[in-house]
């Protein structure tokens, strides 16, 4: 029986072994322009930022279209659910911190950039620039950061002054070349 009880392990490995050795067969590759279309990085400075404008207006009316769904009309989260995007500013040092764009976040070029790749959450990445410039608008202003007349694009959206901004430590480590 001891032979028995080796067998079948070897057996499988075996007949294993030519499908481990197969390449799989999923999708396709990504052609230079697909590549291009997404290798996109928006920095702190406001590098990478694309072309666009984006108000508060616009952006009330894209967020209800495309975002309250998940986050609901004034961006207040669904409990349990997906999170507030509203609140919690002057919280973090508290027992109780409410982690939002308006209180957390460093810097608004993130929001522009994490909205971009990642957002709507069932279609991300379809939002045009003028859209996305928009949500921040509105996003922003929703947290008291911005005027209702102020409009986002590739040289306001930088200066934009996030409560949070100096609540994160530069990394001292040597071998990390970054500025702040």
């Amino acid at each position: 029986t001891g032979v028995q009880t080796c067998a079948l392990p070897i057996s499988l490995m075996v007949f294993a072994l030519p499908a481990l050795a197969q390449k799989p067969r999923v999708g396709k590759p990504a052609s230079q322009d697909k590549i291009a279309a997404i290798n996109l990085t928006v920095f702190p400075d406001g590098r990478g930022l694309p072309d666009g404008k984006g108000t508060v207006a616009a952006g009330k009316d894209l967020f209800k279209e495309k975002c309250a769904v998940c986050h609901n009309d004034h961006a207040e989260g669904r409990e349990n659910q997906y999170p507030p995007l509203v609140g919690g500013i002057g919280s973090l040092n508290t027992s109780k911190p409410i982690k939002t764009v308006g209180s957390y976040w460093p810097y608004a070029t993130t929001v522009f950039d994490y909205i971009r790749r990642a957002m709507p959450y069932d279609q991300p990445g379809t939002l045009t620039s003028d859209q996305v410039y928009s949500a921040v608008a509105f996003i922003l202003n929703a947290n008291g950061i911005i005027g209702e007349n102020d409009e986002m694009n590739k040289n306001t959206l930088p200066k934009v002054k996030m409560p949070n901004r100096d609540g994160f430590v530069p990394d001292a480590r040597p071998d990390i070349k970054s500025k702040r």
